[in-house]
C-alpha cells in the first residue's frame, strides 16, 4: 500500500523552486546542475518526509520543464519590503562593521609586511648560511658517499670473507665432530686400558707384597749370615793385622840389607869402569905400535918414481 504524502503537489513544487533560488543560478539550469542542487533527500529532508517515489515523479517533472524552458520563464515570487529593508540596514551596518575590521586588518598588513619584510631579510640571510651549510653538507656528503662506497666494498669482501670462514668453521666443525668421536674412543680405550692397569696392578701388588715378605725374610737371612762372615772377617783382619806387623819389620830388615847391597854394587861398578878405562888406554897404546911397526916394514920395498897400477875399469 502507497504511503500517504505528507505535502501537496503545489508543495512540492514551491519547494523545489525555493531550492533553486536559494542556489542563486541565473543561467538556465542543466541536468547536472539541477541533481547537484535537489534530490529526493534533500527534498525529503526540507518537507520533512513524504513517499520516495511521488517525490522522486515530481522532481523529474520539474527538471523536464526547468530545463527545457529554463528559469528565466519561472515566476519567481517578490522579497516583501519588511524583510528588504531590515536586510538594507544590514547590509548598512555590515558595510560599517567590514570598513572598521578593514582598517584594523590594513594596519595588521602593513605590521605584518614589515615584520615580513625583516623576516625576508632574516629569511635571506638564512637561506645563504643554509646554501653555505648545504655546500658543507654536500660536500661531507660527497665524502660520505666515497666513505659508503668504501664501506660497501669493505663490506662485500667481509661478506665473502665471512662466507669462506663460514665454510672453513663448516669444516673446522665436521673435523671437530670427528675429533670428539677420536677423543671419546681414546677415552674408552684408555678407560678400559686403565681397567685392565689397576686390574693388572692389583695383581701385580699382591705378587709384590708376596715378594717382598720372601725378599724380606730373604735379607733377614742375608742379615745373619753376614753377620757371622763379619765377626769371622773381623778375626781374619786382626790375624792379618798381626802378620802384616811381622811383614814390615821384615821388609824394614831387607830394606837395609838391599841398601848395603845397593852401596857395594856401586862402588864394584866404579872399579869396574876405572879398570875398563885402564884396558881401553891399554888396548889404544898396543895399536898405535903395531901400526907404526907396519909403516916402517912396507916403505923400504917401494921404488921411487915407480906408478902405481892403474885402476880397472869396470867392463874390462
Amino acid at each position: 500500500m502507497p504511503r500517504a504524502s505528507i505535502a501537496s503537489p503545489a508543495q512540492i513544487r514551491s519547494t523545489i523552486l525555493a531550492m533553486l533560488a536559494e542556489a542563486h543560478d541565473a543561467s538556465p539550469a542543466t541536468r547536472e546542475r539541477f541533481r547537484r542542487v535537489v534530490s529526493v533527500r534533500k527534498l525529503k529532508d526540507r518537507l520533512g518526509g513524504g513517499d520516495p517515489a511521488t517525490l522522486g515523479r515530481a522532481i523529474n517533472a520539474i527538471e523536464s520543464e526547468i530545463v527545457t524552458a529554463g528559469l528565466a520563464d519561472i515566476a519567481m515570487p517578490d522579497i516583501p519590503n519588511e524583510i528588504a529593508e531590515l536586510m538594507r540596514q544590514l547590509w548598512h551596518a555590515a558595510v560599517a562593521t567590514q570598513l572598521d575590521e578593514v582598517v584594523k586588518l590594513k594596519a595588521e598588513a602593513q605590521q605584518s609586511v614589515a615584520a615580513a619584510d625583516s623576516a625576508t631579510a632574516e629569511a635571506n640571510m638564512r637561506v645563504d648560511m643554509l646554501r653555505e651549510e648545504l655546500d658543507a653538507a654536500r660536500t661531507l656528503l660527497a665524502g660520505r658517499d666515497a666513505e659508503l662506497a668504501q664501506a660497501r666494498a669493505d663490506l662485500s669482501v667481509a661478506r665473502d670473507q665471512m662466507s669462506s670462514l663460514e665454510e672453513k668453521s663448516k669444516q673446522a666443525q665436521a673435523i671437530s665432530q670427528a675429533l670428539r668421536d677420536q677423543v671419546a674412543a681414546l677415552e674408552r680405550s684408555q678407560q678400559e686400558s686403565l681397567s685392565a692397569a689397576q686390574h693388572r696392578y692389583e695383581g701385580l701388588s699382591k705378587q709384590l707384597l708376596q715378594e717382598t715378605a720372601q725378599q724380606r725374610q730373604a735379607l733377614q737371612q742375608e742379615q745373619s749370615r753376614l753377620a757371622s762372615q763379619l765377626k769371622f772377617a773381623e778375626r781374619r783382619m786382626a790375624s792379618l793385622e798381626e802378620s802384616l806387623a811381622h811383614a814390615e819389620a821384615d821388609a824394614g830388615a831387607e830394606r837395609d840389607k838391599r841398601q848395603t847391597a845397593v852401596g857395594e854394587a856401586n862402588a864394584l861398578r866404579a872399579v869396574n869402569a876405572s879398570q875398563r878405562a885402564q884396558l881401553d888406554e891399554l888396548m889404544r897404546a898396543t895399536l898405535s905400535k903395531t901400526a907404526s911397526s907396519n909403516r916402517r916394514s912396507v916403505a923400504p920395498s917401494e921404488k921411487p918414481g915407480s906408478k902405481r897400477a892403474a885402476p880397472r875399469r869396470k867392463g874390462e
